[in-house]
């Protein structure tokens, strides 16, 4: 016997035990700076050092249909220079509102790994245009192992879980 939703708005696209349902993508914040234009297109100077980051942060919000609705937000900062000139500065706040259908454990995780890995190639798409925009190659950002920044980041956290699970 299968439980049968009646389909209505919010349940359209669900699948029955889906852990994690995206209700929204969203893009929160763009910014783009090409602040030596166009004088770094004048010149010559070889290949660009390149720097990013990456930050997740999550946001739970209170909503009275669904009770564990969060808001996912991947941050990324990229920049480029040649010699001491900046070439251009591109940061995105890319958002999805998530609800997790799982017990509490999993939230942690199904919020900083699973999510993040759904919603990256969007923001990657986004930041690619951004930077063809602003007259150079796309920036093609390399996939993100989300996983082993979890692990680096909470990694306190993952081990004081695992010995209170064996006890």
């Amino acid at each position: 016997m299968t439980d049968k939703k009646e389909a209505s708005p919010e349940n359209i696209g669900q699948v029955a035990n889906t852990p994690i349902v995206i209700h929204a993508q969203y893009m929160k914040d763009l910014s783009f700076e090409n602040p030596h234009a166009p004088q770094t297109f004048q010149g010559q100077g070889g290949n660009p050092e390149m720097d990013m980051n990456i930050e997740i942060d999550v946001q739970k919000l209170e909503d009275d249909r669904k009770s564990e609705l969060y808001e996912v937000i991947l941050k990324i900062n990229a920049s480029a220079k040649r010699a001491d000139q900046t070439l251009f500065i591109v940061e995105l706040a890319y958002a999805a509102l998530v609800s997790v259908n799982a017990d509490e454990k999993h939230h942690h995780p199904l919020l900083f790994v699973e999510v993040p890995h759904t919603i990256f190639p969007y923001a990657r798409q986004i930041i690619a245009d951004s930077t063809q925009g602003g007259g150079y190659i796309p920036l093609l950002l390399n996939p993100v192992d989300f996983k082993s920044m979890y692990l680096q980041r909470f990694a306190d956290k993952t081990e004081k879980s695992a010995k209170s699970q064996n006890k």
